[in-house]
C-alpha cells in the first residue's frame, strides 16, 4: 500500500511525464511544418515513449493501492526560433525532469517505500539516458553550426542516433 505523500509525489510525475509527452508533440509538429522529417519523426516517437513512462507510473500506482490522477497540463512551447533552440530547451526540460525523478527516489527512502524505491531505478536510468541523447544531439548541431547541407544530413540521420551511456552498457 503506498503512503498518501508517495501517491501525491508520483501523480505529480505522472503529470510531468504527459507534458513531457505533449513538449515532444509540439516539437514534432513545428518540426514537421517547418520540413524538417527526420527531426519530426524522431519527436513523434520520444512523445509516444514519454506517454509510456506515464502510463507505467500509472499502473504502478493503481496496483499499488493508490489512485492515480490525470490533470490538466500546461501547454506547451509551439513554436521555435531554430532547431537549435528547440533541443537546447529539450535539453533543460530533460534536466528538469532528472531533478524530479531524483525527488521522487529521495521522498521514497524517506517513505522507507522500497518497492517503489526499486520501480523508479528504471527511471533514474531512462533519465541519464534521455540527458545524454538530448547532449549528444546539442554536440552534433553545435558541429553543423549554420551549414544548410550538415542540417539536412543531421535531419536525414537523427532517427538512427544512438547513444551509449554507463548504465546501459553491459558489465565486463
Amino acid at each position: 500500500m503506498l503512503s498518501n505523500i508517495i501517491v501525491d509525489a508520483l501523480n505529480k510525475q505522472i503529470r510531468i511525464e504527459a507534458e513531457s509527452s505533449q513538449i515532444y508533440l509540439a516539437m514534432a509538429c513545428w518540426a514537421e511544418v517547418k520540413g524538417l522529417e527526420g527531426i519530426a519523426n524522431f519527436m513523434f516517437k520520444q512523445s509516444d515513449e514519454e506517454r509510456e513512462h506515464m502510463l507505467k507510473l500509472i499502473k504502478f500506482v493503481n496496483e499499488r493501492g493508490g489512485h492515480a490522477f490525470i490533470s490538466e497540463l500546461n501547454a506547451p512551447e509551439v513554436s521555435f526560433k531554430t532547431f537549435k533552440d528547440m533541443f537546447e530547451m529539450l535539453f533543460k526540460h530533460e534536466v528538469f525532469v532528472s531533478q524530479s525523478i531524483n525527488d521522487l527516489v529521495h521522498i521514497s527512502l524517506q517513505e522507507r517505500d522500497y518497492a517503489t524505491h526499486n520501480f523508479l531505478q528504471w527511471y533514474v536510468s531512462e533519465q541519464i539516458e534521455e540527458e545524454a541523447m538530448a547532449r549528444t544531439i546539442l554536440d552534433k548541431i553545435n558541429l553543423i553550426g549554420d551549414d544548410k547541407g550538415g542540417l539536412y544530413l543531421f535531419d536525414r540521420d537523427i532517427n538512427q542516433l544512438t547513444v551509449s551511456t554507463a548504465s546501459s552498457e553491459n558489465p565486463m
